[in-house]
């Protein structure tokens, strides 16, 4: 997983409540386990017209600068519905790396950190400014700080801050996913399954047989 630290980069205004895991992508693209290749069908029935290829014009993310966005500002309730990790799967690969909302469905913030993406969850107020902002700057590039927990806004005013738990926020600044976690307690698990062996034996004959 790629460590999260700073990213500064477009934010892509998205002022909908109830932003549901099946607008963000839709369920027929679950028969796939691939985390690449989902980006084009973010949003699908949001960015296309009925043929699934003719770009929606009026869609934020067919126009530009927010084509090549970072951050996705969007309004409550984001990512609710089914639980399905191609979620966060899909707007990584399209390239966003944060999502801001005032609040987001439990399963579906737990998913974002599991894949490198940062939730940030702000009063509904300073959301609102953002998307204004996001909206009407002329380069709306913000800065997302991690280490600091501050979001750098384009027009040079207040900075805002936002929460985040430390052991996530620790998984995050170091590209560690769940099998990550794992890993870094390999040497515990090796002490354990050494005393193991000795003691218990029986336990590990077939699969030294096989």
């Amino acid at each position: 997983m790629e460590p999260f630290t700073k990213v500064t980069g477009i934010a892509a205004p998205l002022p909908l409540v109830n932003v549901d895991t099946d607008k963000i992508i839709p369920a027929k693209w679950l028969k796939t386990i691939k985390r690449t290749g989902l980006g084009t069908a973010l949003f699908e029935t949001l960015r296309y017209e009925d043929d699934g290829t003719t770009e929606r014009q009026d869609f934020v993310l067919n126009r530009e600068p927010y084509r090549k966005a970072e951050i996705l500002i969007a309004d409550d309730n984001f990512g609710c519905g089914s639980s399905r990790e191609h979620a966060p799967w899909a707007l990584l690969d399209f390239g966003i790396r944060c999502v801001i909302a005032p609040s987001f469905a439990d399963i579906f913030n737990n998913n974002c950190y599991k894949n490198g993406i940062l939730p940030i969850v702000l009063p509904k107020e300073q959301v609102d400014i953002l998307l204004q902002e996001a909206a009407d700057a002329e380069d709306p590039t913000f800065t997302i700080d991690l280490e600091k927990q501050e979001i750098h806004r384009p027009t040079g005013n207040e900075v805002f801050t936002f929460d985040v738990d430390p052991h996530k926020k620790h998984c995050l600044l170091n590209g560690i996913d769940d099998i990550g976690q794992t890993m870094e307690r390999q040497s515990k698990i090796d002490d354990f399954e050494a005393r193991q062996r000795t003691a218990e034996p029986w336990l590990y004959r077939e699969q030294e047989v096989a």
